[in-house]
């Protein structure tokens, strides 16, 4: 049962060290771990919401449609709707909330805090071979649609207010929140293609992994930018 658990949320913790030693200026830690249980809680009313809605969307059966519904419907829209408001509570009087990268590194905590409470329970049912495959596919899923999600909550926070950004912020993530759990649907309803759509899906994981370095990259470059804007002002300030 430890030995489980400690499966269970190992690759939560690993991915948090990882976004937290990217941060040049960290977080502080208990504003982090009050994310971390945000997104734990938020556990809560997903499953009340998931649980309200399986009984219609059962009706489309075990197809396409009905998989694609579940996975959107069923899943991504309840996830990430309940996730981003567990960042905005997070966020919304946060005065260490003052880069573009602190954004990420908080709904990553959100989104982990949830990851963790699902990947749980799938762990303790069903053992060591789904903790490992979760380790890789589903745990970093919810990392990644966090990383998507914090960088367009701060892009809409400190660069652009358009529409298009603000509805990025919940659109992006249930989009590839669905498309990957459309994938993992079809392959555990239709053995004789899973290891074909399994492929997939590694695939996609890898693509999606990769353009989150690049977003994550990107937004702790802005912010090594502006403090060096910061720094030339003030040393100009010294002479004026």
């Amino acid at each position: 049962m430890l030995i489980l658990l400690a499966l269970a949320i190992l690759p939560s913790v690993l991915l948090m060290l990882y976004i937290y030693k990217k941060d040049p200026i960290p977080e502080p830690v208990p504003v982090m771990r009050r994310a971390f249980i945000y997104g734990m809680v938020s556990c809560i009313p997903i499953i009340i919401v998931e649980l309200f809605l399986m009984p219609f969307i059962s009706i489309f059966g075990e197809n396409v449609i009905g998989t694609t519904m579940k996975a959107f419907l069923g899943a991504a829209l309840p996830e990430e709707s309940f996730k981003l408001l567990a960042l905005w509570l997070i966020l919304r009087n946060n005065p260490y909330y003052d880069e573009h990268y602190d954004g990420i590194v908080y709904s990553v905590c959100v989104g982990l805090g949830f990851a963790t409470v699902e990947n749980i329970g799938y762990v303790l049912e069903n053992g060591v071979g789904t903790a490992l495959a979760r380790a890789f596919l589903a745990v970093p899923l919810h990392y990644a649609c966090a990383v998507l999600m914090g960088y367009y909550y701060s892009v809409y926070h400190f660069v652009d207010r358009s529409e298009r950004v603000k509805w990025s912020i919940l659109l992006v993530p249930i989009l590839v929140h669905g498309i990957y759990d459309t994938f993992a649907f079809i392959a555990s309803i239709h053995p004789g293609v899973s290891s074909v759509i399994m492929m997939v899906l590694i695939l996609f994981c890898v693509k999606l992994h990769q353009y989150c370095k690049k977003q994550i990259d990107k937004q702790l470059a802005k912010d090594d930018q502006d403090r060096q804007f910061r720094e030339e002002d003030w040393e100009e300030s010294q002479f004026t």
